[in-house]
């Protein structure tokens, strides 16, 4: 039996979705496998933001991927995190790079990788994709996999 599920905020409960961006709604729990590497990849395919000039709707599939360490991600709390920010005004890069880095602070996974295929708009697409690791092995996998992000997708 898992002790440490009780202090999970969502999970189990009725929970309203934010009305804003608050990366507080986020939950996570003990990896039962730390000394296993393994993929976790969640995908948002109705992600929504807002332009913050025009507040205008943008859309995505989102995509972030990790190897965790010590810790996971509580689904339904990263779908409430994720629903916030579709009445939150950021740019494309700036919102990739907010997730990566609300989640990073969270976890502490050995790797992490965040990827925003934005809908075009004026007839163009903006993809941005950050992601890092921590020791040696794990910057050696970020480096690798930032460089086959040099092509186009």
């Amino acid at each position: 039996m898992r002790n440490d599920l009780e202090k999970l905020k969502t999970l189990g409960r009725t929970t309203e979705a934010p009305n804003d961006y608050d990366p507080s709604v986020l939950d996570a729990f003990s990896n039962a496998h730390p000394d296993r590497d393994y993929w976790v990849t969640f995908t948002a395919p109705e992600f929504t933001t807002l332009c913050p000039k025009t507040g205008q709707p943008d859309f995505a599939t989102l995509t972030i991927r990790y190897i965790p360490a010590k810790r996971l991600v509580e689904s339904k709390s990263l779908k409430l995190y994720l629903f916030g920010f579709r009445n939150h005004g950021d740019f494309h890069e700036d919102v990739v790079n907010v997730i990566y880095d609300d989640i990073r602070k969270l976890l502490k996974p050995k790797y992490l990788e965040v990827y925003g295929k934005f809908a075009a708009r004026g007839g163009i697409t903006i993809d941005p994709f950050v992601n890092g690791g921590s020791g040696a092995k794990y910057r050696r996998l970020a480096e690798q996999r930032f460089a086959a992000w040099s092509g186009v997708r």
